[in-house]
């Protein structure tokens, strides 16, 4: 009778094990991503530096919705926070979600910036714990940079394969980006100011750089996704669009010039942000 009740008890406790296993996986399957914010521990000139990451999603989201991912980088001296209300329209009726990542010393560092962090790295792990979640479409993320941190979307563009498309905003390649080893195409939506004092649009130096021109920079994109060499030109609400179809996995490269906006083109052009959503959806 002894060994009997050992058994049972040996059986009762390999039920509790395996039952206490099915919840942690159930849980662990059911990891929903929220507006929340989280930091990444990085290694920045030899001392640990945790960074924030705004991260803002429907109140409610839906377990059963797989909800596309929109990165959001501000510009030199910004602040990740202004992408909350920026976006909000979007997060707000469950578009994307929107990941707002915060550079350090408020740039990001393309090699003449006061960060001397790896970004690249940094968002790397960034999409790493992103996918964690249950409730984030892997398949389509999209990455917004304005200023400093569109150079941040070229360079994350060029160097990794997490994005979809980008949309770089007031800000064009540089000559130190090198986007002649991405072999996986991406969809470009950049925009910028024809009236830019900030930013050179026709090229030149600035700030440490050697910028190409806004039409050249577009046109680099598409030589290296195969893209039809004569772009297809518009006009948008009186500014020049110019589309470059025919690329390698169906990816499109467009170049908007807002005639009348400078630095801050959403100012100059309101629907800035529904159009660069609009394109981000359309692929």
């Amino acid at each position: 009778m002894k060994r009997m009740n050992f058994y049972i008890l040996i059986a009762i406790g390999l039920l509790s094990c395996g039952q206490d296993g099915d919840s942690t996986e159930e849980a662990e399957v059911t990891k929903i991503l929220m507006t929340k914010t989280i930091t990444i521990d990085q290694q920045i000139d030899g001392q640990m530096v945790s960074r924030s990451v705004r991260i803002q999603a429907p109140a409610i989201p839906d377990a059963n919705i797989k909800y596309p991912l929109v990165f959001a980088f501000h510009g030199r001296g910004g602040n990740n926070n202004n992408w909350v209300n920026t976006l909000r329209q979007f997060t707000d009726t469950g578009s994307f979600i929107g990941i707002y990542p915060q550079g350090h010393l408020k740039s990001w560092n393309l090699g003449s910036e006061p960060s001397t962090a790896d970004d690249v790295a940094f968002v790397n792990t960034l999409v790493e714990t992103l996918l964690t979640y249950t409730n984030v479409d892997s398949e389509n993320i999209f990455a917004i940079g304005s200023s400093n941190g569109a150079g941040m979307v070229n360079t994350l563009a060029a160097k990794t394969q997490h994005f979809k498309g980008i949309a770089p905003v007031a800000s064009q390649l540089i000559a130190s980006i090198d986007i002649s080893l991405q072999t996986k195409p991406v969809s470009i939506f950049q925009v910028n100011g024809g009236q830019d004092a900030v930013i050179p649009i026709d090229g030149g130096e600035r700030f440490g750089h050697s910028f190409f021109s806004a039409y050249e920079s577009a046109q680099k994109w598409a030589v290296q996704f195969g893209c039809d060499e004569t772009p297809t030109q518009t006009t948008i609400a009186g500014n020049a669009s110019y589309v470059f179809s025919g690329c390698s996995d169906q990816a499109v490269v467009q170049y908007l010039r807002v005639e009348n906006a400078g630095h801050n083109i959403s100012g100059a052009y309101l629907q800035l942000w529904q159009h660069i959503w609009t394109f981000f959806s359309s692929l």
